[in-house]
This record gives C-alpha cells, sequence and structure tokens, in this order.
C-alpha cells in the first residue's frame, strides 16, 4: 500500500505550485488575473505534454483541439440556453460536448497523420487548424466568419451576476482544476502499461515494434487525451471567460507554439516540466511587456533559446538529473 501511495508523491509539487497560485491570486489585490494567465499556461504545457512529452511527435495544429472545444461549450449554451429545466447543468453539457467535440477532431486527424513519423508527422498536422478554420468560415458551419456571441443566453442561464462571476473568476478556477487532472492523468500514464510504451516507442519506434507494442494504439491514446484537455482548456479559458468565439481567434497558431516553449522549456516528459515552463514563460511574458513594451518578442526568444541550449532536457529534467538520488528526488519526475 505505500509503494502504491509513494507512486503518486510527485503530484504533491505540482499541486502545491497550483494551491499557492490560486492562493495568491485570490487574497492579493490585482493579482488575479496574473495567477489565471499563469494557471492557462500551467494547463496548456500539462495537456500538451501528454502527447509531445511522452512520444515525441510535435503537433503543430494542437489548437484546432481547443478550438473545437470552444465550439462545442458555445453550441451548447446557444441552443440550450432556452431550455429553463436545464439551468447550469447546460454548462456541463457544454463540457461534455468540448471533449466530444475535440476527441471526434484528434481520431479524424490522427487516424491520418499517426502514421507518420517526425517531420513528416509535423508537416502532416501545420495546417490543421487553418484548414478547420477555413472549412468553418467558407462552409458557414457554426455562423460562419461571423461566429458565436452567447453572453445573453449565459445571462438567461445563470443570471447577470452569476454569469459575471463565472467569467471572471469561475472559469479560470476550471483551468486550476482541468490542469491539476491533466497532471494525475500524466502520472497515472507514466505508471502504467501506457506509459512504458510510449516511452519506448519514444525512444526506438521501430524496436518498439519488435518487441510486440502496438506503437499506433498508444499514440492514439496519448493524441486523443491530449486533445480532450486541450478542449477542456478552450471551452473554460474562451467559451466561459470570453463568452464569444471567432473562428480567426480561436485557431490562432500562436497558442500551439506557446504550447511547444512551455513543454520544452520545463522539460518534455516530465511531470513538473509544464508547471515550470508555465511560469517562466507566463512571468517573462508579462513583466517584459510591462518594463520593455514592444521589445518583449525580441528580447524574449534569445532567453528562450539560451534556455533551451543550456538544458536540452528542460529546466525540470536537469533538476531530476541533480536530485536523482537525493530524498528530494522521489517527489521530481
Amino acid at each position: 500500500m505505500k509503494k502504491d501511495t509513494g507512486k503518486y508523491l510527485p503530484l504533491i509539487p505540482v499541486f502545491a505550485v497550483y494551491l499557492v497560485l490560486f492562493l495568491m491570486g485570490k487574497n492579493m489585490s490585482g493579482m488575479w488575473q496574473l495567477m489565471a494567465m499563469l494557471l492557462f499556461y500551467c494547463a496548456l504545457g500539462q495537456a500538451f505534454n501528454i502527447f509531445l512529452g511522452m512520444t515525441g511527435y510535435v503537433d503543430f495544429g494542437y489548437v484546432a483541439f481547443m478550438g473545437v472545444g470552444t465550439y462545442g461549450m458555445a453550441l451548447s449554451i446557444v441552443h440550450l440556453a432556452h431550455y429553463e429545466v436545464l439551468g447550469a447543468w447546460v454548462i456541463v453539457i457544454g463540457f461534455i460536448m468540448a471533449i466530444l467535440f475535440s476527441t471526434i477532431l484528434s481520431l479524424a486527424v490522427g487516424a491520418v497523420a499517426l502514421r507518420l513519423r517526425g517531420a513528416y508527422f509535423a508537416i502532416a498536422t501545420i495546417g490543421v487548424n487553418e484548414g478547420f478554420r477555413f472549412l468553418i468560415e467558407g462552409a458557414r458551419i457554426w455562423n460562419g466568419s461571423e461566429g458565436l456571441i452567447f453572453m445573453g443566453e449565459l445571462n438567461q442561464i445563470l443570471g447577470r451576476e452569476a454569469a459575471s462571476v463565472l467569467a471572471t473568476f469561475w472559469a479560470d478556477v476550471m483551468v486550476l482544476v482541468i490542469a491539476a487532472l491533466a497532471a494525475a492523468v500524466t502520472l497515472v500514464y507514466m505508471r502504467s502499461k501506457i506509459g512504458y510504451a510510449l516511452t519506448a516507442l519514444r525512444e526506438d519506434e521501430d524496436a518498439a515494434k519488435v518487441m510486440g507494442i502496438n506503437v499506433t494504439k498508444f499514440k492514439i491514446v496519448a493524441f486523443v487525451t491530449s486533445a480532450s484537455f486541450a478542449g477542456l482548456v478552450g471551452a473554460s479559458t474562451w467559451a466561459l471567460k470570453t463568452p464569444y468565439v471567432f473562428p480567426p481567434e480561436v485557431f490562432e497558431i500562436h497558442y500551439t507554439i506557446e504550447a511547444i516553449i512551455i513543454v520544452l522549456l520545463g522539460g518534455a516528459g516530465t511531470l513538473l516540466g509544464p508547471v515550470a515552463g508555465g511560469l517562466i514563460y507566463g512571468l517573462s511574458k508579462y513583466y517584459l511587456s510591462i518594463f520593455l513594451p514592444g521589445f518583449q518578442l525580441l528580447i524574449f526568444a534569445p532567453i528562450i533559446i539560451c534556455i533551451i541550449v543550456l538544458f536540452p532536457e528542460g529546466v525540470v529534467g536537469m533538476l531530476k538529473k541533480r536530485l536523482r538520488d537525493t530524498a528530494l528526488g522521489r517527489y521530481i519526475v
């Protein structure tokens, strides 16, 4: 029993960081928006790390899953608002729809792209978000380029005051919960047959096949899981926090680039890495934009390059090596 409990000790520092961020944002005046931004980047990194970190595959179309998750929540609110009997359950249905939409899209993309490897897979996924965006706009799916605005429906479901609290507070709390769940699922995968199979294919996919591992099946598991969490992040951060959806915004590729940077900064394939990467990236971006507005990207790019060159395995990867034989080592995975 103690041995089984010990497997989950690495969750302690992750949850501790999330708790500190929540308490700082809640109790320190003017800090909530900064903490909410950091939680978003941590959640984005945790979700993306399930696939990139555990398989080594880079998905440049990742933001598409966030986008369809946003639409899942938005469509639920728009079409179910007039059913008064549902009340706040519309939000729960919205999260279910976000998972469903992102899962369906990930299965459709994965069925083709996951048969490819390395750079070929990355190239195949580059056009996913742009292609899906233009499909929505061109075919006028879900109101096309006009998007969906559903503040009125949200007020109708919850009332004006409750809807305001949802957008300014509870939506960010949901992102915190999603980040914690993504971390828990990551560790469960790491400690199970799924994690061992993914590690084997990440190191040498051909050797993994020779050993009898169904690499396609395990890649799809990681891909769909990561996409589902992306859908939940989109539903919370975009649909509930800013109750409108426009294709150019929810399919903006720079969110994918940010996810890649966060995972590489912290350490791909580590549990604590996305947290460290999210904090480094979020704080650097925030304070550089305050003190050096207009020059933040120019300065931030070489900072990122230096960190990745100095710590090729990420900050947590370096820390994990140094603490391997110490009492703290079992908390760093």
